[in-house]
């Protein structure tokens, strides 16, 4: 298996909760209640498995290697833009988490921005996936020799395996704050 692989195979399972991202904010146009739940448990997939374990395979493995080589010029903008959808990514599901919380506290309940967020999730992430599986990806693998894709392999089910490890030392670490 090649490097991308494992990160082709993780964007369908990110698709499919993009898809009920944006199934929740067209219903949120025609609702006035927000599922905290939902929200709560969106955030979470796009924080820990979206975002920590396959963005982070991508940019502390795959694009740091890729950094290292003599990238066409074009390759390098792909992936500095697919860098940079990553911070977008990560903002807009802070202002998600922050939308929900003014929900949460207002006495209007407006739903309007929490749908904003959820909408332009499920707009970013399509476009980013198909760019990296059709575009990126096939390109950057001719920089690659079979042992250097076979090291990122590696490289990547560890990376996987710390996961588990470190998403549950944060959420102890949240609450020891919490309590402390």
């Amino acid at each position: 298996m090649m490097p991308i692989g494992p990160l082709m195979i993780e964007h369908r399972l990110i698709e499919r909760m993009i898809r009920m991202l944006a199934s929740e904010a067209q219903r949120l146009a025609q609702s006035t209640e927000v599922d905290p739940l939902f929200v709560d448990a969106a955030v979470d997939f796009i924080r820990t498995y979206a975002d920590r374990t396959h963005h982070g395979k991508e940019e502390e493995i795959f694009f740091r290697e890729l950094d290292a080589k003599a990238l066409s010029d074009e390759d390098r903008a792909v992936m500095d833009e697919l860098v940079a959808e990553h911070v977008i990514a990560r903002q807009t599901t802070r202002a998600l988490v922050e939308a929900k919380e003014r929900y949460l506290a207002s006495a209007d309940r407006s739903t309007a921005d929490v749908a904003a967020c959820m909408q332009k999730l499920a707009g970013l992430y399509p476009a980013h996936i198909t760019k990296e599986d059709k575009v990126f990806f096939p390109a950057a693998m001719r920089y690659f020799t079979r042992e250097e894709q076979d090291a990122m392999l590696e490289e990547m089910w560890a990376f996987d395996r710390a996961m588990i490890h470190e998403k549950y030392r944060s959420v102890v670490e949240q609450f020891e704050r919490g309590l402390g």
